[in-house]
């Protein structure tokens, strides 16, 4: 790339996104584009992925075909690209027959630079023949790894989208997405059909996340207990069913926590209404399933909470890669149990990949139970290595776990019991034996007179069903059947005979620290009017409501921090601050400095009230 271009894109960056650099490796995506090079490039959440293909169309000639695969995501990004004073529009369900001719209009005049297209529709004869009329400058296509059966969203659409190569000829194609390994990489290459592509793999490892990995035992309670530890603050909280989703909200509305629901099971109005809520900062709280989360932008999400075991590792980097998108600390937690191994086995029993999936699942099951470091491992499972000893952001290397004192011991007494009960019973029998319970069951089957019954009676339930999990995961016990059943392995006979060892660990009960409240995702020394940012923050609410789009389409979080901690009294002053350009500026620019002006007591004429 030139430095004549280079200079231009820098000058576009800052006139249209309000950027004065580009994030890491960013411009050199933006010159692939450019040069007609296709690429690949896994980008983490919030790390700029969709830049790099927006910015290119403002140099090329011609028009960009964005591949998106929800409506709610290119809707999102079409009205924020308008905002910048981009010309773009989508081409769904959504928009009657009549408007869709009109953008197909548009487009033929040339007074498109973009159009957003789902894989299904992109596909279709009609489509691919106006396309064909009037040839795009190159395709982008977002959410990449739905092409991949090793990946973990996977839509039988995009397989389609081999169609490109073949029928655009010369036309270069840009595939994109947050998460994806080795061998996900590969396979989205191999299957659009990309010819020498540049390939972008940016840092996988968020540090200002810290993850922390938890048994379940009362989730309500634990997760109202991480609720009060961020008071006020916003995050979004995943569950596994549906009826779990419905269940958590009801509670915390009824405590008074201001929670939404969010689930396939819901109208499509109640789940816009949800969603709405969320990004306009209605609410600070989503309880949702996997299903909520593309496209959403908001870059003061402080928590993650996970309520059980998510279906993959590159589900769960997506998902906390949610929070802490303004380079402020975040927290992601995750409850676990080993049941959610088999509920999503159960789940993925039908599944075209259900052997794929259940390898993924099984990597999950690890993260949560072998004790090592939460950032390591993520990394290393999408191929990036990671030299520091200590992270001193996790559970792990913060000392929150340690190891079972007897853990042999501990073991030999649950893996005896297994192997005494008969019939055989599952795991929360097996832990009423060993804690002594009263249960009538246990009576009713002579249970409460075995040599097992009460050895470990100063043990809690959970604590047992916790060291259980572990055993089955490290695998001293399987469960088999229908309705699962403990058995004893070989390993866990070795166990029992003092040959081998289990690593059992528990969380250490620590005093909470209480952390100073930081204004990270800003410049240091930077001091942020927390009043000035909420007059500033409702203005731009108001704004965002009358035009119908999400609060950050107006302006980011951290841009209306950096104004209040500014507090810019003109039009020079407000360009140099972070996430306004020239297009916004000229929009927007006399509404924010009259704020700040009357806050500040200054008149127009720069003189003191």
């Amino acid at each position: 790339m030139e430095l004549r271009d280079s200079a231009r894109l820098h000058a576009l960056l800052k006139e249209h996104w309000g950027y004065e650099k580009f994030y890491s490796f960013q411009e050199k995506v933006v010159s692939s584009v450019l040069n007609d090079r296709d690429s690949l490039s896994v980008i983490s959440t919030g790390g700029g992925k969709s830049l790099c293909y927006q910015l290119p169309a403002l140099l090329s000639e011609g028009y960009a075909v964005v591949v998106s695969p929800l409506i709610s995501l290119m809707q999102d990004q079409v009205e924020a690209l308008k905002e910048m004073g981009i010309r773009a529009a989508f081409i769904n369900s959504t928009i009657p027959p009549a408007a869709r001719e009109q953008v197909w209009q548009r487009l033929e005049e040339g007074q498109l630079d973009f159009i957003y297209l789902a894989p299904e529709r992109l596909v279709f004869e009609s489509c691919i023949r106006r396309l064909q009329r009037i040839k795009p400058g190159y395709f982008a296509i977002d959410e990449a790894h739905c092409i991949s059966q090793w990946g973990h969203d996977f839509r039988a659409a995009y397989l389609q989208l081999d169609k490109i190569k073949k029928l655009f000829d010369g036309v270069a194609v840009h595939a994109f997405t947050a998460t994806a390994t080795s061998d996900v990489r590969k396979d989205i290459c191999s299957r659009l059909g990309l010819e020498d592509p540049l390939i972008c793999v940016g840092n996988v490892n968020r540090e200002n996340l810290n993850y922390r990995v938890r048994p379940r035992n009362n989730i309500r309670t634990q997760v109202t207990q991480i609720l009060n530890r961020h008071k006020g603050e916003c995050g979004i909280i995943y569950c596994l069913r549906r009826k779990d989703v419905d269940n958590l909200a009801g509670y915390l509305q009824a405590k008074g926590y201001n929670a939404l629901p969010y689930h396939a099971g819901l109208s499509d109005e109640e789940r816009r209404y949800s969603q709405k809520c969320f990004q306009e900062e209605k609410t600070n709280i989503i309880v949702a399933t996997i299903a909520f989360g593309m496209g959403i932008d908001r870059s003061d999400v402080r928590f993650i909470l996970h309520t059980a075991m998510p279906k993959s590792m590159e589900h769960y980097q997506q998902q906390t890669g949610r929070a802490g998108r303004d380079g402020k600390p975040a927290e992601c937690v995750l409850f676990y149990n080993g049941s959610d191994y088999f509920t999503w086995k159960h789940i993925l029993k039908d599944s075209s990949v259900k052997d794929i999936m259940l390898k993924k699942l099984s990597r999950v099951y690890d993260f949560c139970s072998i004790p090592l470091c939460r950032h390591k491992y993520i990394s290393e499972y999408f191929g990036q290595v990671v030299e520091e000893e200590n992270c001193s952001a996790c559970d792990y290397c913060l000392g929150e776990l340690k190891k079972v004192d007897d853990s042999l011991k501990t073991a030999q007494k649950i893996i005896s019991c297994v192997s005494e009960v008969y019939p055989p019973f599952g795991a929360t029998h097996i832990a009423n034996i060993l804690a002594g319970s009263k249960n009538k069951k246990l009576k009713r089957y002579n249970h409460d007179r075995l040599s097992a019954y009460g050895k470990l009676a100063d043990r809690t339930s959970n604590f047992i069903r916790n060291m259980i999990d572990q055993l089955l995961h490290q695998g001293y016990l399987l469960k088999e059947g229908e309705y699962p059943v403990l058995k004893v392995t070989r390993k866990g006979d070795k166990v029992l005979n003092g040959e081998e060892s289990p690593s059992l660990i528990i969380p250490v009960k620590k005093k909470e620290r209480k952390t100073k409240k930081q204004n990270a995702g800003i410049p240091p020394g930077m001091d942020v009017d927390d009043k000035l940012y909420k007059i500033l923050s409702d203005r731009r609410r108001n704004i965002a409501e009358k035009k119908g789009v999400p609060a950050y389409v107006i302006f980011h979080n951290r841009t209306l921090k950096e104004m209040a901690a500014l507090k810019p009294a003109t039009k020079e002053e407000l360009l140099s601050i972070n996430g306004v350009g020239s297009v916004k500026s000229n929009k927007y620019g006399d509404i924010f400095l009259e704020i700040i002006k009357k806050y500040r007591g200054i008149k127009n004429d720069g003189e003191k009230f």
